[in-house]
């Protein structure tokens, strides 16, 4: 069958250098779960180095196309490709609870969606990896008093330990990005149930690096903090000066505020 031709709306950028796809599979520990979910495997250059390993590989394919040539090329993929928009798609529908990894060379396009979606299962991810632009995984694993510190990167190391592993060339791939890319890995902490409310963590957060120049005092203003709460000198610094831990003792603070 004829390879595939990459999309330019669905972001594919097909990897063509071998080493690296068995580099990026290499990064799941298999510590956990049976189970792991690639998602975007385009012709998979990935997915091969997936099923050598002792675990159940899924992959979840939006592009027909691939997916006709996976069913083709993969005899072992039988029943284990899902042909699906993995943000909108309901994964307990393959996996009913259990525990699982994701993976993949993700599209740049909706890159921080899946790292967003897999937030919101992380009762069920203990590990995630995969390749995104660089400077997004730069931003997921970033700790405070970066620039590129923000919303992503506090989120995602409330409820997971970041490491950026290794970055890849542009000419490893076909067509060609062009930015570098960025392979990182984000593993659950042993303890990631929070000791604030979950929801109002997310909105403190979001909020504040909305205006990330302002100080707290003002950027938080929307929230309705009592004049006592605001006087707490937390709020004389801008977002970007707390660490994750910060955010969730100021989000503790919020909560007893009774917002």
């Amino acid at each position: 069958m004829e390879k595939v031709k990459a999309k330019k709306h669905l972001g594919q950028h097909f990897l063509k250098d071998e080493s690296i796809a068995k580099a990026i599979a290499d990064t799941l520990s298999l510590e956990s779960y049976n189970d792991v979910l690639e998602i975007g495997p385009g012709m998979g250059v990935l997915t091969k180095y997936l099923l050598e390993k002792p675990i159940d590989t899924y992959v979840i394919e939006i592009d027909t196309e691939s997916v006709t040539y996976l069913d083709a090329n993969y005899p072992k993929l039988k029943d284990k490709i899902i042909s699906e928009d993995f943000l909108k798609y309901n994964i307990n529908s393959v996996f009913e609870g259990k525990q699982f990894a994701i993976i993949g060379n993700f599209p740049y396009n909706i890159s921080t969606q899946i790292v967003f979606r897999t937030l919101e299962f992380r009762d069920q991810i203990p590990e995630f990896s995969g390749m995104f632009q660089k400077e997004v995984a730069e931003r997921i694993c970033e700790k405070k008093g970066s620039k590129t510190y923000g919303i992503l990167s506090v989120l995602a190391q409330a409820f997971y330990d970041t490491e950026y592993l290794f970055t890849v060339d542009e000419h490893v791939f076909n067509p060609p990005p062009k930015v570098k890319s960025g392979v990182m890995r984000m593993r659950r902490k042993e303890n990631y149930t929070l000791p604030c409310s979950e929801k109002l963590l997310f909105t403190v957060v979001k909020t504040a690096f909305q205006q990330r120049r302002k100080t707290l005092r003002n950027s938080l203003k929307t929230l309705n903090l009592s004049d006592k709460l605001r006087e707490d000198p937390v709020f004389d610094i801008r977002p970007e000066q707390l660490s994750v831990e910060e955010f969730i003792a100021l989000t503790q603070k919020i909560e007893a505020d009774g917002v």
